[in-house]
């Protein structure tokens, strides 16, 4: 039963392999893995988005701010002109762009690229147009890398697994929490950690390629990292710290000063 269980994940794992996008200049092509599929993501996704947009509409919330909702489209607009060189199939995905007026410190871009910007992070971080153009490229690139449908992946194989091995070893359910506990922190955070750190990398080239200064990108943590009046332990986070963010990103923007020089051209 084991055997056969074990050749199963094998068989799923090589089956699911693939990258979903080119690396750019920043080299973000690494193999991924994808059991769930595009299209059920995307589905998922558009009834979220909806949902998330009739709540803020109701609550007369959504694109309230017209200043702000005018800068996040102005921004996305040139950010989305250049994922083609990441993947060109999300040239023709149906970009949407809103805001909700809320104090909320987040911004968020679903699988398809169904954008949301809460003013919050705007207004407390006073977000220039360069700085805003590296929080949406961040978003932007968990969404053309995938990582909802790789994490989603992710915890089909890691329920398979642990499934499977309560029902070998007959564990109950204080057992079963307890694997799922373990996986979480030796399985799942650090493939949350590796992609904020891969998004960070493709937001900060989009944002270069669409002129935009990528030093803007370490701006923006640095003015995150002085909001912040407490620090989690990097190993217990599903981000990278803040201080390990403004040095890596400080070498990606050095990496991609001529595409943001060729791009101001």
């Amino acid at each position: 039963m084991l055997k056969i269980l074990l050749s199963l994940l094998a068989i799923f794992i090589i089956s699911g392999c693939a990258s979903s996008t080119a690396g750019g200049v920043v080299g973000a092509n690494r193999s991924q893995l994808m059991l769930v599929s595009a299209d059920d993501m995307n589905k998922q996704s558009s009834l979220a988005y909806s949902e998330v947009l009739q709540k803020a509409k109701t609550a007369g919330t959504l694109d309230k701010d017209v200043k702000i909702t005018q800068q996040v489209n102005r921004v996305a607009k040139r950010l989305i002109a250049q994922v083609g060189a990441f993947r060109t199939d999300a040239r023709s995905w149906q970009w949407q762009v809103h805001t909700i007026d809320e104090d909320t410190l987040n911004a968020w871009c679903m699988p398809g690229g169904r954008i949301v910007v809460y003013s919050g992070i705007i207004k407390r971080l006073g977000l220039n147009d360069a700085e805003l153009a590296a929080v949406l490229g961040h978003e932007m690139a968990h969404a053309l890398r995938e990582h909802s449908r790789e994490q989603a992946s992710s915890e089909e194989i890691k329920n398979l697994g642990l499934v499977a091995v309560a029902s070998i070893f007959k564990l109950g359910g204080v057992a079963q929490t307890g694997l799922n506990i373990a996986a979480k922190y030796t399985f799942t955070l650090p493939f949350s950690r590796s992609h904020e750190s891969e998004a960070d990398a493709i937001g900060t080239e989009l944002m270069a390629r669409a002129g935009y200064d990528p030093k803007a990108a370490v701006n923006v943590w640095k003015k995150m990292q002085a909001l912040s009046s407490t620090s989690t332990p990097e190993i217990l986070s599903t981000h990278p710290s803040n201080q390990t963010r403004i040095d890596e990103l400080s070498k990606i923007a050095q990496k991609l000063e001529p595409i943001y020089q060729n791009a101001k051209k």
